[in-house]
């Protein structure tokens, strides 16, 4: 062969070579290759190895693993006029990646920007007490709302959660003292029930002594047994109640008779 027919032979190799190895394509397993043919889709292949035609067909690689979309933080009004600084975090992956790569110019902006503003309109219609206490349904409000917005575009929004409420300094002083107030005012009904049930207590014991005369004086005489223990110089004798009484009684009436007694002597 003459030196010309190698040099052709030898070109017409490389143009295969470079063909062949231009219409190889390899998709790894969390991607799919979407194939354009002279600009009309005509599937989705992958994963693995496959050809396409050099020239007339075009590749365009989707993404199938979850991405983590951080809302950045926002200055929100909430409904009783609350500004509070909210952001969150989002998790979604792709279902359909035709829809993805033709419905949309870029689905991983789009996402994100769904879900800034989403969270604003959810964050503008809940009240504080219910951002603070209701969290969880306010994920899933916010998940619902952004899935439904990103179905046409093959994205599935999984998770959505608030993470940080940032409040205003006068806000938390408020609050503060709001929490203080309410544990001052659970003590306060803790102890005045601890003050009825002692007192309730303490008149059914009252009871049961002036129906038992024999139980008051064994409660006498405990109650003196427990003082003489004590190591003081001052010794208190109780005595029962009805005992001053008729003391009280007998001692009036004597002082009734020796007036009355005055009174006779006395020279009209």
């Amino acid at each position: 062969m003459s030196e010309t027919t190698l040099f052709g032979i030898g070109i017409a190799v490389v143009l295969i070579a470079i063909i062949a190895i231009s219409a190889i394509r390899i998709v790894k397993e969390y991607e799919r290759g979407v194939i354009f043919r002279l600009g009309r889709v005509i599937g989705a292949k992958g994963p693995g190895l496959f050809f396409i035609i050099p020239v007339i067909d075009r590749m365009v690689k989707v993404n199938l693993q979850t991405f983590t979309n951080d809302i950045p933080s926002q200055d929100i009004i909430t409904r009783d006029n609350v500004t509070v600084r909210v952001n969150a975090v989002a998790y979604f992956n792709v279902v359909d990646p035709i829809r993805a790569t033709v419905a949309i110019q870029d689905y991983l902006f789009g996402t994100s920007q769904v879900a800034q503003t989403t969270l604003r309109s959810v964050i503008g219609q809940a009240d504080l007490d219910e951002l603070l206490v209701s969290r969880d349904e306010i994920n899933r409000r916010l998940q619902k709302i952004i899935d439904d917005l990103t179905n046409p575009w093959g994205v599935k929004v999984t998770l959505v959660e608030v993470k940080d409420v940032e409040l205003p300094e006068a806000m938390r002083r408020a609050m503060a003292r709001q929490a203080v107030a309410e544990r001052d005012r659970r003590a306060k009904v803790i102890h005045a029930k601890g003050e009825l049930e002692a007192a309730a207590t303490l008149s059914q014991a009252g009871k049961q002594l002036r129906e038992e005369p024999a139980a008051m004086q064994l409660r006498v005489l405990s109650t003196m047994s427990e003082i003489a223990s004590d190591r003081t110089t001052t010794v208190i004798f109780p005595l029962p109640l009805d005992t001053l009484q008729a003391l009280g009684a007998a001692i009036g009436k004597g002082d009734g008779q020796r007036q009355a007694s005055r009174t006779e002597e006395m020279p009209t």
